[in-house]
C-alpha cells in the first residue's frame, strides 16, 4: 500500500524563485515587479520558505507512524505541485517500487475543487499520461476529524497563556485559511463552510465564545478573492474597541511564507500600528501528535482500520 503525500512546494533558494512563480502561473513569467515582490517577502523571512523541508519532514514522520501502528504495511512517497519532487515523478517512483493501489492525502484540512480538488486531479493526469493502473482512494478532508480537532484546540489554549488574564477576558480568536477567488461561491464549493464548521468545532472544545473567521494570502490577480482579509479584520477589530487578537491560521498546517510573513510580519505590523497585541498559534510542521492523527487518518482511508 503506497501512500502519496501532497503538498504546495516552495522555491529552493532565491536562485528559484523565478522557475517556481513561473510554475504557479502556468509556465508565464512574471513580471520584473512581480518577482521583486516575491523576493522581497522571502528575505524578509530569512531568504527561503522551509516549507519544503518540513513537508520532508512530515512525511518522513508519518512513515514513521505508520510503521509503529502497521508494520511495513504502508510505503510513503511525497509529491510536490510545484517543486521537485513533483507529482508525476511520486506516481512514477509508486509504481517502479511495485505499488499496488495508493492513499493520496493532501497536507490540508478543508476540500476545495480549486486546492485539494486539483491535486486528485494531477494524479488522474498522470495515471493516464504513463497508461498505469493504480487504484487509488483520495482523502478529501479531515476538518471534523475529532484527533484534529483536538490538535487545533490544544494549539489555541496554549497560545491563550501568551495573553494575561485581563487580556483574555475581551480576547478575539480569528480562525483563518487561504483566501481563493470568489468564484467558488458560484460553484457551492464547501471550502467557506468546511472553514467555519472547523473553528466552531474548536471554539466549542476550547469553551470560547468571541472568535471570527478571516481569509489570508489573497493571490495578486485582477479577479476578486474572498474577503474578508485578515489585516482588514484586525483593523476593523480595532474599530470597534478590541485590543487583543489570537489568530488560528487553521488552514495551514507547516510554517512557511503565507505565515512567516503574511502573519507574522505584515499582519502583526499593523496590529503594532493599532495598538493591537496580537498572537498566532504554533503551526504542526512534523510535531509526532498531528502526524501520528494523520496515520490513523490513512489507515481508515486504506479501509485497515
Amino acid at each position: 500500500m503506497g501512500v502519496l503525500v501532497m503538498a504546495y512546494g516552495s522555491a529552493q533558494d532565491p536562485d528559484d524563485l523565478l522557475r517556481y512563480y513561473t510554475h504557479i502561473r502556468h509556465g508565464r513569467a512574471p513580471s520584473p515587479e512581480q518577482l521583486g515582490n516575491l523576493r522581497m517577502r522571502y528575505e524578509a523571512i530569512g531568504g527561503f520558505s522551509p516549507l519544503t523541508a518540513i513537508t520532508q519532514k512530515q512525511a518522513a514522520g508519518l512513515q514513521e507512524a505508520l510503521n509503529a501502528m502497521a508494520g511495513e504495511s504502508f510505503q510513503v512517497f511525497l509529491g510536490l505541485k510545484h517543486s521537485p519532487p513533483f507529482i508525476d515523478e511520486a506516481i512514477l517512483d509508486m509504481a517502479r517500487a511495485g505499488i499496488e493501489r495508493f492513499v493520496a492525502l493532501v497536507l490540508a484540512p478543508h476540500y476545495s475543487t480549486m486546492s485539494v480538488g486539483e491535486y486528485f486531479d494531477e494524479i488522474r493526469e498522470s495515471l493516464a499520461r504513463h497508461n498505469l493502473s493504480l487504484p487509488w482512494r483520495g482523502l478529501s478532508s479531515w476538518y471534523q476529524n475529532s484527533r484534529f480537532i483536538d490538535l487545533v484546540a490544544h494549539r489555541v489554549l496554549e497560545a491563550r497563556e501568551k495573553f494575561s488574564p485581563d487580556e483574555q477576558a475581551d480576547l478575539v480568536t480569528i480562525f483563518t485559511a487561504h483566501s481563493l477567488p470568489q468564484t467558488i461561491y458560484q460553484k457551492g464549493d464547501p471550502y467557506p463552510t468546511e472553514l467555519r464548521q472547523s473553528g466552531e468545532l474548536v471554539a466549542e472544545a476550547c469553551g470560547i465564545t468571541r472568535y471570527r473567521y478571516a481569509w489570508q494570502s489573497a493571490g495578486r490577480t485582477k479577479e476578486p478573492w474572498m474577503g474578508p482579509d485578515i489585516v482588514d479584520t484586525v483593523r476593523q477589530l480595532a474599530s470597534e474597541g478590541y485590543y487583543h487578537v489570537l489568530i488560528c491560521p487553521i488552514g495551514f498546517v507547516s510554517d512557511h511564507l503565507e505565515v512567516l510573513y503574511d502573519l507574522d510580519i505584515e499582519c502583526q505590523q499593523v496590529a503594532q500600528d493599532l495598538g493591537v497585541h496580537m498572537e498566532r498559534t504554533a503551526s504542526f510542521n512534523d510535531d509526532p501528535k498531528f502526524l501520528e492523527m494523520l496515520a490513523h487518518l490513512v489507515m481508515q482511508t486504506s479501509q485497515l482500520e
